[in-house]
């Protein structure tokens, strides 16, 4: 980042800023020299954000700032470099007390390296007051920095591979609770019935960074109480839905059909992925077909197999996967149209009401969107109806009898001129291009050249959090693991086997593996539709290409 920048008001706040990574073509990554430093910098940069500016994640020593275009990231950088991270933290606070039943599997563990005993532990986790540095890992997960180091133990040398919700843990400094089951290595303490993330609450994280908690110690069913301040929290009523029909039936709903748009940016500090449709461009497409805005929410479907019925008259359009199209009509539809019809893919087609709706299986491609003529309809989940894989939010999964509403068609729009929709060769290899990772000084030169001369294969084990890649692993040059740092969608992990796992919609908001190399945003889509087996190679990126605006294309 070359830009012309202001100098930080002094030397000290100067030496708080200890380097700038990119982190793609619409991220940096901040490193600092202190937590102070990284709660100055994400409280200036949420209470006064900038043009641009999209999401705000800190962790321990970094702060990752993603913007929605390569100047607007530049600005980003510049400002940064400007600001005076002595300042005093803005964030709002709220006293939260959680009670615990201190009864966790590691208590025992916990006391023998803390060497306090079992009412040790327990006396100096609710004899100081914790703050919320950040949040991560899982929507309501925030890590919370006691007022002294007492409780300082390390994770667990083998990680669980389920801890159950309200768990409350130590993990290195900090102290957390599970919003929900999921893997984890931190040592358990204790169990809370505490709601850490609930969407019925105007602010679903029950503690958000800034705030300060108490633990407090009960023998039977725990519970949670907030005390409000005046800048605190009160409970708000969901949005009214605008008015929509039942339009479509699902029959049958394949290897998995979910509810997608554009996803919900902006949340990442609450440990929220924005998710969305893997292949943006293929749902803009089939929005566009149908006349509806681009971001309106359309059905994602994997490798085909859904079959929908409609309840009422409908306009389609099915973009991204080459998919055979079948439509059968019904006994009462047979005076309107008497023929099996077989509508083709990139273009609008009206589904008359009892019609049925079947997609086949994938000739190219891997992923197709379905778009409807007013909008899927239903309850939005912090302003987006995309389905979140990883983090549960949305609506679940499409099944036999999910009743799908529709809402009403923007007065004037009109329905859109075919389009081509591209798809990787399944002979070739897809190029994604790639500009260097945040951790690229994890590995050495030979294993760069590695990375960037073979062909990769997509994994059988890969989903909407990541394609993971198989071929010849990769070594790091360091010893040692990364201390959790902020993601991106694009950016390719190296775990400690070798095999890059590049991470997409519903990827993790913070990991800690190593960044070796980050796609570019414009090549982004193309993942989206590589099936199990597909061959993929990455290469560098020129500037100008970084700043390509997304193009629909395959292969270079």
């Amino acid at each position: 980042m070359a830009a012309t920048q202001q100098q930080p008001a002094t030397a000290a706040s100067a030496a708080m800023l200890t380097g700038i990574r990119a982190a793609g073509d619409r991220a940096i990554l901040v490193e600092l020299s202190s937590l102070d430093a990284v709660l100055s910098l994400q409280s200036q940069l949420t209470a006064h954000p900038q043009p641009g500016q999209v999401d705000v994640i800190a962790a321990a020593g970094t702060v990752l700032i993603t913007a929605d275009s390569p100047h607007a990231l530049q600005a980003l950088a510049a400002h940064v470099r400007s600001l005076d991270l002595e300042a005093p933290v803005e964030a709002e606070s709220t006293l939260v007390t959680i009670e615990v039943v201190y009864d966790g599997d590691d208590l025992d563990e916990a006391a023998g390296l803390t060497g306090l005993g079992r009412e040790g532990v327990v006396a100096a986790h609710t004899g100081q007051l914790w703050t919320a540095a950040f949040a991560g890992f899982a929507p309501g997960f925030a890590y919370l920095t006691g007022e002294n180091s007492t409780l300082d133990v390390p994770r667990r040398r083998s990680p669980r591979t389920a801890v159950p919700a309200g768990a409350v843990a130590l993990g290195g400094p900090y102290s957390a609770i599970y919003p929900r089951q999921s893997p984890g290595g931190w040592q358990l303490i204790g169990r809370t019935e505490a709601a850490l993330w609930d969407l019925g609450r105007e602010s679903p994280a029950l503690i958000r960074p800034g705030d300060t908690v108490r633990f407090a110690a009960v023998r039977a069913q725990a519970t949670v109480t907030r005390l409000q301040e005046a800048s605190g929290i009160t409970a708000g009523l969901a949005p009214v839905e605008e008015p929509a029909t039942a339009g479509l039936a699902v029959r049958k709903p394949g290897l998995q059909a979910t509810i997608q748009d554009l996803g919900r940016p902006g949340y990442a500090s609450l440990g929220v992925s924005s998710s969305g449709a893997m292949d943006r461009g293929a749902l803009r497409r089939a929005n566009r077909l149908v006349g509806n805005p681009e971001g309106d929410a359309g059905i994602e479907i994997l490798f085909g197999g859904l079959e929908l019925e409609a309840l009422t008259d409908q306009v389609l359009a099915l973009t991204g996967a080459n998919v055979p199209l079948e439509v059968t009509p019904s006994e009462d539809t047979k005076q309107r149209t008497t023929a099996v019809r077989h509508p083709a893919c990139d273009a609008p087609f009206a589904l008359l009401a009892g019609e049925r709706l079947t997609v086949g299986t994938p000739t190219a491609g891997l992923r197709a969107y379905l778009g409807v003529r007013g909008g899927l309809a239903g309850p939005a989940a912090l302003g987006s109806r995309s389905t979140d894989t990883m983090s549960g939010l949305g609506p679940e999964a499409l099944q036999a009898g999910t009743i799908l509403p529709v809402g009403t068609p923007n007065p004037g729009s009109v329905v859109g001129n075919p389009e081509i929709s591209p798809l990787p060769d399944k002979d070739q290899a897809t190029v994604l291009r790639v500009v260097p990772g945040p951790r690229q000084d994890w590995f050495n030169g030979e294993t760069l050249h590695n990375f960037l001369s073979q062909e990769w294969t997509v994994s059988p084990k890969s989903n909407r959090i990541g394609l993971r890649l198989d071929g010849q692993a990769l070594s790091r040059s360091r010893e040692g693991e990364l201390a959790s740092e902020g993601t991106v969608r694009g950016a390719v992990q190296v775990p400690p086997e070798g095999k890059p796992v590049l991470f997409l919609s519903d990827h993790p908001v913070t990991g800690g593996y190593p960044v070796i190399a980050v796609v570019v945003h414009a090549d982004l889509d193309k993942a989206a539709q590589l099936p199990p087996g597909a061959s993929v190679r990455f290469t560098a990126a020129s500037p100008a290409e970084q700043h390509e605006t997304p193009k629909e294309s395959f292969h270079a």
